[in-house]
């Protein structure tokens, strides 16, 4: 099963922003995992982020399949994680 990693961190701006959506999206249930940078630093490594908030559609192996930097509305994110 295809997830949506989501890279952020308590301090950036618009990380805080997006929470409210990153939220709405799991409780309607797509499968989103957060990962906070500054408190694991092996999944951004291993993924190579660079920038937050930045989500990272992986399948079930943990093969990225997309990644998108920045913020969005739900339907982005819906659009991004069934495409």
């Amino acid at each position: 099963m295809k997830k949506i990693i989501y890279f952020s961190t308590q301090w950036c701006g618009p990380c805080k922003q997006f929470a409210p959506v990153i939220n709405q999206l799991q409780s309607e249930g797509v499968n989103i995992q957060k990962v906070d940078v500054d408190k694991d630093n092996s999944l951004p490594a291993q993924y190579g982020v660079r920038n937050i908030p930045t989500l990272v559609l992986v399948d079930a192996n943990g093969t990225e399949l997309n990644r998108r930097v920045g913020t969005g509305s739900p339907t982005d994110i819906l659009n991004f994680y069934n495409n």
